[in-house]
């Protein structure tokens, strides 16, 4: 005696009914009323009710639960309980595609599997000349001595138990709760069909995939920035019934040691002496290309320490443009070292460099006279104790700086 008849009512079935009589009237319900040939909201909606009342009575398990504790006892997620198939997958499933076999409008396709991403490390020099690199992947395929079936063909049947899926729900009662899981069908052991050993195929012992090792040419074009990405579309791992994904590798570009890659741009620090940087002269450094870069700069032009100038064209190739990004020198000054001249040597720079700069002092201002001496970083370390307290506190335990003694 069942509990309730809702379902059945819904199918237009006794709660004897066996499984031919189910999927008999479950077809022609829902050939009735799918949306793709009666498109009004109530068969929409009768057509959600008769998926459901079929995938409850065509699993034996959620059978048993709704014939002993009714609709409540079927607890989870998804319309009315326990998280199954949605209508139009048990339509898909169960006619082989969308209406009339057509492609419904919910049909989704197979799935596909799992992206492979890698890392590849390049050189600023290498993403400025472009590169090949052969990469060795290791990756599952179906087996080709059984096509990726398992077995002999005509041997292999579909799981009853869990009908293909691989997976099943259980269902255990404890106490008034009732506990529904999913987990690997016992029957197949996840694999979806179920093969005689005898029959099984020899190459991959019936898994359906064999390992496989193969070699990618990985192609690094000229201007190719750090992030970006090299798709191998489909090269993937393989299973059945699922398309594959892709391998993808993304540049790693590595830092290097004299330029800085800005965009399609390139920034090189050069350092110059300071009659160069006052008399003019030249400067050669080599370049990511593997040409030196030559330049001259101009006698009275003066670099001031910090000057940026630019080389026009002397950057990273433009990705698959053809054209290239600039090159941007900083300078560095590098002065003498002290006592580099005689006095004499000295007067004749007075002679020729700009007169100095006049210091003006107001009359009335009173002036302390103080050495410049060289910094230890010992004695003159920014924030030593010597700072925390003022001058006239010796003994250093009254407060911070700005902050005065209380009068006794």
């Amino acid at each position: 005696m069942v509990k309730e008849t809702k379902f059945y009512d819904i199918l237009g079935v006794s709660p004897s009914a066996q499984d031919t009589e189910l999927k008999k009237a479950y077809r022609k319900a829902a050939l009735k009323y799918h949306p793709d040939k009666n498109p009004s909201p109530e068969a929409a909606e009768k057509f959600k009710e008769i998926s459901h009342a079929y995938e409850v009575l065509s699993d034996d398990q959620k059978r048993e639960v709704y014939d002993t504790y009714g609709e409540e006892g079927l607890t989870g997620g998804g319309p009315g309980g326990m998280g199954g198939m949605g209508a139009e997958d048990i339509f898909s499933q169960f006619f082989g595609g969308g209406f009339g076999g057509m492609g419904g409008g919910a049909s989704r396709g197979p799935q596909k599997g799992k992206d492979i991403k890698h890392s590849i490390s390049c050189t600023l020099e290498e993403l400025y000349k472009g590169r090949t690199a052969k990469l060795a992947l290791n990756k599952t395929v179906l087996c080709k001595t059984c096509d990726g079936r398992g077995g002999k063909e005509g041997k292999i049947k579909q799981c009853s138990s869990c009908h293909g899926q691989g997976m099943k729900f259980v269902t255990r009662q404890m106490g008034p709760m009732i506990q529904r899981f999913q987990t690997v069908c016992d029957v197949c052991q996840g694999s979806g069909d179920i093969c005689d050993p005898k029959d099984r195929c020899t190459a991959c012992k019936g898994k359906k995939t064999q390992n496989e090792r193969k070699i990618l040419q990985v192609h690094i074009d000229p201007g190719m920035k750090d992030g970006q990405r090299i798709v191998f579309s489909g090269e993937g791992d393989q299973e059945p019934g699922v398309t594959p994904g892709d391998v993808v590798f993304v540049v790693d570009e590595r830092p290097h040691e004299k330029f800085t890659r800005k965009g399609n741009d390139l920034v090189y620090e050069a350092e110059i002496d300071l009659l160069t940087a006052l008399a003019g002269g030249e400067i050669a450094f080599p370049h990511v290309s593997g040409d030196y870069i030559k330049s001259t700069i101009l006698p009275g032009e003066v670099i001031a320490p910090g000057t940026l100038k630019v080389m026009e064209n002397q950057g990273m190739p433009i990705y698959r443009h053809g054209s290239r990004g600039n090159l941007f020198v900083k300078f560095n000054v590098k002065f003498p070292p002290a006592n580099f001249a005689a006095e004499d040597k000295l007067k004749l720079l007075e002679q020729v460099l700009p007169a100095r700069q006049t210091v003006n002092i107001p009359k009335k201002a009173e002036v302390d006279e103080c050495d410049l001496v060289d910094v230890d970083p010992r004695k003159h370390q920014s924030g030593s104790r010597h700072d925390s307290y003022d001058s006239d506190d010796e003994e250093g335990g009254q407060g911070g700086p700005g902050v005065q003694c209380a009068s006794q």
